[in-house]
């Protein structure tokens, strides 16, 4: 996200990075990125190119124009568009038939809705005036807050966007009341010179906006490609058996994680054949109480009341051949189960076949390189000169000791036969 077309600064609509104007698929470029993945296709002999066109402005806001001159534009260029009052600029998103598929994703309908024109390719004056105006929006949007504050407004101003003309900025803010911003647009208007528009938005479209790093190191989804927000329960993370704590749950928007949503299918179709949790077991040692729940293992693990800190893995069959027991009024025998549910995991034998485990497998022996040093440093200090003795208060150093002979503690040789002299060699 270190390019120009991300949220930390705009430019001339070129990456500075990967060099390929924005058009790759990875989505590191620009925010709500999309691939163009009919782009090399040619139109069939006679049909004219879709007439609309999709323009990227700052951060994620995205909008629909027609190009009634006919120009031909191609992803990352910088064009004029018509906007009330004035013309603004932006870059080219996508181009052709995707548009098409694009509108009809978002319900944009352009004989319902009103769909302005692109005026012109932007030239050297529009972008040096449109990067002009991108210099004041930091400081326009600290100078906003001040006076926000000044006047006692409970809203917070999360960015700036100013119009590719210097004559309108767009002031989105969070709030969670109706605010009366009336003042605040006139103390705005007479500060900055310009035309003021007020847009609120929610959390999640101001973390949208923003960008960020989620808790998983990647960026937020909600900036590089999710459009819909849909509503996120506590019931998704109970269904999941996660813990309800509102740190791990929260996202940077403060709501709760739109990836609690991504795997709630799975586990609402792995829950439909398992038993009620919420009953307890009759058993030969009292009521056995549910404790938790691994959903795709199909293991559920109970504790009896005499043993609350011993859990009883029970496989999704046993718990419901208890139940049924129940039902008829007898009693479960649980501790035959106790030892043997959950099926033994096999080690790979490829595990540690080049010992990659062991951190140590390349070191030597400090043993063995110290008792080397230690007999170096004794046998340096049995060679000293009688000289040094005199300089120690004239005590001589001690006499080291010869390294043991093995060779005396080993028996005596036995002695070769002599060969007989008189015999032939």
């Amino acid at each position: 996200m270190g390019c120009s077309g991300c949220s930390t600064g705009r430019g001339s609509g070129t990456p500075g990075g990967c060099k390929n104007n924005g058009s790759c698929g990875t989505g590191g470029c620009n925010k709500l990125n999309v691939f163009d993945w009919l782009s090399n296709m040619q139109l069939p002999s006679g049909q004219e190119p879709f007439p609309y066109v999709e323009i990227r402005f700052k951060n994620s806001r995205k909008e629909f124009y027609k190009n009634e001159a006919k120009l031909q534009l191609n992803v990352g260029e910088m064009v004029a568009v018509e906007a009330s009052p004035g013309h603004d600029i932006g870059s080219v998103s996508i181009t052709g038939e995707l548009v098409r598929l694009q509108m009809r994703k978002k319900k944009f309908d352009p004989a319902r809705d009103e769909v302005k024109k692109i005026y012109r390719k932007a030239n050297n004056n529009d972008v040096d005036k449109w990067k002009a105006a991108m210099a004041q929006e930091k400081t326009t949007m600290y100078k906003a807050r001040v006076i926000a504050t000044a006047l006692g407004l409970k809203m917070k101003l999360s960015d700036v966007e100013f119009q590719g003309d210097k004559t309108k900025a767009i002031f989105y803010y969070t709030a969670d009341d109706r605010v009366d911003f009336r003042e605040l647009i006139k103390r705005l208007a007479e500060e900055f010179r310009i035309r003021v528009e007020m847009r609120q938005i929610g959390a999640r479209q101001e973390a949208s906006r923003l960008g960020g790093i989620g808790s998983c190191g990647r960026e937020l989804c909600c900036s590089t490609w999710l459009t819909d927000f849909r509503t996120v329960s506590t019931s998704a993370a109970k269904y999941q058996q996660l813990s309800l704590n509102p740190q791990k749950l929260a996202g940077q928007c403060g709501k709760l994680k739109c990836c609690l949503n991504y795997e709630l299918d799975s586990y609402m179709d792995a829950l439909k054949d398992f038993p009620d949790t919420k009953l307890r077991l009759e058993t030969n040692r009292g009521y056995a109480l549910h404790q938790k729940t691994d959903i795709f293992r199909r293991v559920i693990w109970y504790s009896l009341p005499d043993e609350r800190d011993t859990f009883i893995p029970l496989s999704v069959e046993k718990v419901k051949e208890f139940q049924e027991l129940n039902k008829q009024g007898i009693k479960a025998d649980i501790m035959p189960v106790k030892q043997a549910v959950l099926p033994e995991e096999k080690k790979p034998d490829y595990e540690n076949v080049v010992g990659q485990d062991s951190l140590t497998r390349f070191d030597k022996d400090k043993s063995k390189r110290n008792n080397n040093k230690n007999w170096k440093n004794k046998k340096k200090k049995g060679n000293t000169p009688q000289g040094n003795s005199q300089q120690t208060g004239g005590q001589k150093p001690q006499q080291q000791k010869p390294p043991q002979q093995r060779r005396e503690n080993r028996p005596p040789r036995p002695n070769p036969p002599q060969r007989d002299q008189n015999k032939p060699k």
